[in-house]
């Protein structure tokens, strides 16, 4: 009888013990998914837009970021950060990455905040890059600081080449994403003009960081733009010359594909007839197909020119570096003159002796305290003024969304802080300097006021 007892309990504690075990496996299936999942995926399929689920820089694959990748786009979120922060270990220098990664910690919030930028990552991956560590610091900090009142910052990248209707493209995708707030964009003035009238029609706000020839009051109070206009880099510039030399005699080089070299030409040639002398007749463009440089110099130099501007196409840096060198063997060597185009790493590096001496107008230096964090110790190297005026314009959002998280009232607080014109970035006169302890040999340095 005991015995009997005994094993009816034991199948009892047994059958009960699968109960509860079956219980609790039916209680977890139930459950609501755990934290590692992404919520409500909202990936696009377009090749040129990515929030993570896709690699644009296709120069800074690794297995890490590419697993990461993977991981995002299937829902993986904790998996994702940890495949992002493996690949950041390996190339602490790619802002795409360090974007994904907090895209893949937004995610883990049902509530959150989005905006796009768009750069020219298929034409010139050096300027995209550029301005994806601005934008890419930017998001990193606030959102180390529990984002935009509780919300973290995602941002979308879209590749927009620097052409005119894959930027028209980009815009149409941006405004039809209810979800996006502002984008930072585009590079290139010629780009940002054939986007802007698309944002300002669907009323969504477009800071470009770059681009010197856009004009907001012309298309609308959606559109502005951090750095100031051609025309006030052109006099400034224009001024420094003169005060060196008053009579100097200044041949301009442009690029008639680039709506900023138009505006900057334009504007200097102004300020020439204003001062009561001549402009240089010479004809030179870095777009033309007849482009020469020995041609060119020689000619200038013919036409009693003492000094030399560039203002080529950010895509067409290579020309006039092409220039400068047939400057630096012709008999007599011309003066160096331009803008922000050429303040980039390229230029040292590819110019070296031939840029030499070479004084630029810009609108940013390393002295200026613009960075919360500053960008040496994420990036492991100095960052150029596009790193910055990017910097710059995701703050501007940032700062805007924590008074209203809407496309209307973010505008309206913009337009309050006068914004539009990049009235606020003064222009800075910087020189090619050599300098032996560098990676090329050569550095910008700032000039004095």
């Amino acid at each position: 009888m005991t015995r009997n007892y005994k094993e009816l309990m034991k199948a009892l504690s047994v059958g009960l013990l699968g109960i509860v075990i079956g219980g609790t496996v039916v209680y977890f299936m139930f459950l609501p998914s755990p934290v590692t999942s992404c919520t409500s995926k909202q990936y696009v399929s377009n090749d040129n837009i990515s929030l993570g689920d896709k690699i644009l820089v296709k120069e800074d694959r690794n297995p890490s970021k590419e697993a990461g990748v993977k991981s995002l786009a299937d829902g993986y979120c904790t998996d994702a950060i940890q495949k992002f922060n493996d690949s950041l270990k390996i190339n602490r220098n790619d802002p795409e990455t360090l974007i994904y990664l907090n895209n893949a910690k937004a995610r883990l919030r049902a509530a959150r905040l989005k905006i796009g930028v768009s750069v020219p990552i298929g034409s010139n991956s050096n300027v995209a890059k550029e301005i994806l560590r601005g934008v890419a610091q930017a998001q990193d900090e606030e959102n180390h600081d529990n984002g935009i009142n509780g919300k973290l910052l995602e941002v979308e990248i879209a590749n927009d080449n620097n052409l005119y209707t894959l930027a028209q493209n980009v815009a149409t995708q941006f405004v039809d994403d209810s979800s996006l707030l502002a984008v930072v964009g585009h590079n290139a003035s010629e780009a940002s003009l054939s986007a802007a009238p698309v944002y300002q029609a669907n009323g969504l706000v477009m800071i470009s960081p770059t681009s010197f020839a856009l004009d907001p009051k012309d298309i609308g109070n959606y559109i502005f733009r951090i750095v100031p206009s051609s025309d006030v880099l052109a006099l400034t510039l224009f001024n420094y010359i003169s005060s060196k030399n008053p009579k100097a005699n200044i041949a301009i080089c442009f690029d008639s594909k680039s709506s900023e070299a138009g505006s900057f030409k334009i504007a200097f040639e102004e300020a020439i007839k204003n001062a009561g002398r001549k402009v240089n007749l010479i004809s030179c463009d870095f777009s033309a197909p007849t482009f020469n440089p020995s041609l060119i110099i020689s000619q200038a130099i013919n036409n009693g020119a003492d000094s030399l501007l560039l203002f080529p196409h950010v895509d067409r840096i290579d020309k006039a570096l092409d220039l400068v060198h047939a400057n630096q063997v012709s008999k007599r060597p011309l003066d160096l003159f331009g803008n922000s185009t050429l303040y980039t790493y390229q230029t040292l590096k590819d110019g070296k002796a031939n840029v030499n001496g070479m004084i630029l107008v810009v609108t940013w230096f390393p002295s200026d305290k613009l960075f919360r964090t500053n960008p040496e110790r994420i990036w492991g190297g100095r960052v150029t003024w596009r790193t910055a005026m990017a910097y710059k314009a995701t703050q501007e959002i940032i700062t805007g969304l924590k008074q209203s998280s809407t496309r209307e009232g973010l505008q309206q607080f913009l337009q309050r802080q006068d914004l539009g014109n990049g009235s606020n970035s003064k222009p800075i006169l910087v020189k090619v300097s050599q300098k032996s302890t560098t990676e090329t040999g050569y550095e910008f340095t700032q000039l004095s006021p």
